[in-house]
């Protein structure tokens, strides 16, 4: 820790020293006055960030192409903000290279402005101004154009998120989905290279953020924007990012498509993050897995020691008959939650019962001992924890 704190230290005071010369480097401080948005890409090489006590980012690399939206996802504290926040300039003392276009905005000489950058910032709590209107929070950032220019711009922004009759009224008439829209068009405004979104979704309840994250999403594609969205919400990553960038505790896990994470994660922690499962221990030996369910191919470089990880919804369930083939439980738990319901089904030669999730109404209401299958390809084998 103590050698990333000194690089740190070091590289602060060469930044200062440059930010002098870049902030006369007029071609950064340029605005985007044309009638689309010019995608940009960004990219992170070698990103290093913490305290004196604690390591928060650590050598991560990331690349986002022109039009592109990645998502960051990880669970709360393990970086994934601040490494928003440094590709936004708000953070100037990491230690790696972050670069637009191939032109560096932060490394060990360089320091261009969070105004300079081209970026918009869209905040969780979507910081609006509160005494200013709708219209005026939207003109905020439009300041190389001309009031009028300013004017048009702001609502023809405003028409596309479908708020252009609110122009004149203040954010606190508004709801939160339409609060979320105004932040939205107030980074689009400016036409920014690359959008940097932060949790945006995570105020809104349930019904009315599926409804503003599909809009969101179906404008960034129109406009063919370059975005980094951080989110918790595996589901959320899932359904919106061309990209995921999977982080646990300052470090990249996995990155790649939403498919590839899902159905190909590279550890225990990966496979828990994108869906529910269930971790039984096993044993390998010659590339086979050893389970109650059966065996199971796996990669021949496992320990002998290791577990199988199932998803809930991988467990097939049936009522138990005599001589039908599969492996026998009895449930101890049946709770109904709508469209499915939550079984634990305590199953010989495992010390902890199974979680399963099924339809509703798929097994008989007196259903006690059931018979458990599972396709064995379906089953994730990693190391022991």
């Amino acid at each position: 820790m103590s050698n990333i704190c000194h690089e740190r230290k070091r590289s602060k005071n060469n930044v200062i020293i440059e930010r002098r010369s870049v902030e006369r480097d007029n071609q950064w401080g340029k605005r985007n006055s044309t009638g689309v948005v010019i995608a940009s890409s960004m990219s992170f090489e070698n990103i290093s960030y913490g305290t004196d006590e604690k390591i928060i980012l650590d050598d991560i690399s990331l690349n986002v192409e022109p039009g592109e939206v990645l998502c960051l996802l990880g669970p709360s504290g393990s970086g994934k903000t601040t490494l928003l926040r440094i590709a936004a300039g708000l953070i100037d003392d990491a230690t790696g290279s972050v670069k637009i276009d191939g032109r560096a905005v932060a490394d060990e000489k360089t320091f261009i402005p969070p105004d300079k950058r081209g970026v918009g910032l869209v905040f969780q709590d979507y910081a609006l101004f509160p005494h200013l209107t709708i219209l005026q929070n939207v003109e905020f950032g439009l300041t190389a154009l001309s009031r009028g220019e300013a004017k048009t711009q702001a609502l023809s922004v405003l028409s596309r998120v479908g708020l252009e009759d609110r122009a004149s009224q203040y954010p606190h008439v508004l709801s939160g989905g339409e609060q979320q829209r105004v932040a939205l068009a107030r980074a689009l405004a400016p036409r920014p290279g690359i959008l940097l979104m932060d949790e945006p979704f995570s105020g809104l309840d349930s019904r009315l953020r599926d409804s503003i994250r599909e809009q969101t999403i179906e404008l960034l594609r129109e406009t063919r924007s370059t975005a980094i969205i951080v989110t918790h919400d595996a589901e959320e990553a899932l359904r919106v990012g061309d990209h995921v960038a999977l982080i646990q505790d300052g470090k990249l896990v996995q990155y790649g498509e939403a498919k590839d994470l899902y159905y190909r994660p590279k550890n225990l922690f990966a496979a828990g993050f994108f869906s529910e499962i269930n971790v039984i221990p096993s044993t390998t030996s010659n590339g086979t897995a050893k389970t109650v369910f059966g065996n199971c191919d796996c990669d021949s470089s496992l320990p002998t020691v290791c577990c199988v990880a199932i998803r809930l919804t991988d467990i097939n369930v049936k009522p138990y008959e005599n001589g039908v083939q599969g492996q026998v439980g009895r449930i101890a738990v049946r709770r109904f939650i709508g469209t499915s319901e939550l079984l634990e089904i305590n199953v010989e030669n495992l010390d902890e019962p199974l979680s399963v999730r099924i339809k509703a109404g798929e097994l008989p209401d007196d259903a006690a001992l059931v018979l458990l299958s599972v396709d064995l390809e379906l089953m994730m084998v990693f190391p022991a924890p």
